[in-house]
């Protein structure tokens, strides 16, 4: 089932994603408010928790597929029904905004999920690679292996080591929007996803700054960063060189440039299942989110 829990879509690119979906000998099922619009919401918030509540409810339904990210996830993740997905679980898919509610299922019913591109497909940023990488997470059970690319801006971020634990997070401002709230996960032992998107250095300092404070970074085994995509502005300090200072001195192996995020080329990789990030190779290997 396709849903819209967060940002309105744009139905010529689901129908790309429709295709792609069917051509993969999936049956893709629109949900009754996917293409719902409310100002920057994607219908008001009872439409789009209802729309997930029948996902979860439905047994014929055996994966959730998010169209795309935006805001508006965090609105209604109290209104799920996590006894529904605790009775039939099922793989969600999406990125971005889609953070907060995979953390509310993984808060909720310990369910992994998948971070990569929404059904909105757009080619241009999702070529064939970005395909075949979510056709993997999405259809095999084999692990997910994504390896760090020079071309990546994060590329320099890296301190040496391997570390494995369960792979959470995603989008940086969603897991900082989650400090305070039920939702945000205990670290301790957990290799940390972050990525972004337009969002400059001083924001990204303050977002790491924030997580430090709050002692939500203690404990960890590692982290995994992935694109920063659009993250310049006009001072001399990069992204990249916030990422190195911020994360550089807790005492964990990192590795950047990982095309996992929101950047051309973004890859797929499960989300709450046991994962190792390896400097040496400079890959980052996961456990699969379905079986």
């Amino acid at each position: 089932m396709l849903v819209s829990p967060s940002g309105p879509t744009r139905p010529e690119r689901v129908a790309r994603g429709i295709e792609l979906l069917t051509g993969w000998g999936l049956r893709p099922v629109l949900a009754p408010n996917a293409y719902a619009r409310q100002g920057y919401l994607a219908g008001a918030d009872e439409l789009r928790a209802a729309d997930l509540n029948a996902a979860f409810a439905d047994p014929e339904v055996r994966g959730v597929i998010c169209t795309r990210g935006g805001y508006g996830v965090q609105r209604i993740v109290d209104a799920i029904d996590m006894a529904a997905v605790r009775r039939d679980p099922k793989v969600v898919a999406g990125f971005s905004d889609i953070t907060a509610l995979q953390l509310a299922l993984w808060r909720g019913a310990r369910l992994a999920g998948v971070h990569g591109p929404g059904a909105a497909w757009l080619d241009e940023r999702t070529p064939l690679r970005s395909a075949e990488s979510l056709h993997a997470a999405l259809m095999t059970t084999e692990p997910v292996t994504v390896t760090a690319v020079a071309e990546e801006e994060t590329f320099p971020v890296r301190v040496p080591g391997r570390a494995r634990g369960p792979l959470l997070g995603g989008n940086l401002c969603l897991i900082v929007a989650s400090l305070g709230t039920p939702d945000m996960p205990d670290l301790t032992g957990a290799v940390l996803l972050v990525e972004d998107v337009q969002e400059p250095p001083y924001k990204v300092d303050r977002m790491l700054t924030q997580l430090r404070r709050a002692g939500a970074l203690d404990g960890l085994a590692g982290v995994a960063v992935g694109q920063f995509t659009g993250c310049a502005d006009g001072w001399s300090t990069s992204v990249a060189d916030v990422l190195s200072e911020r994360l550089g001195d807790l005492g964990v192996p990192v590795l950047g440039g990982l095309p996992v995020g929101h950047g051309v080329g973004q890859l797929t990789v499960p989300v709450g299942t046991d994962a190792t990030l390896d400097t040496t190779t400079a890959t980052l290997t996961i456990t699969p989110a379905v079986h």
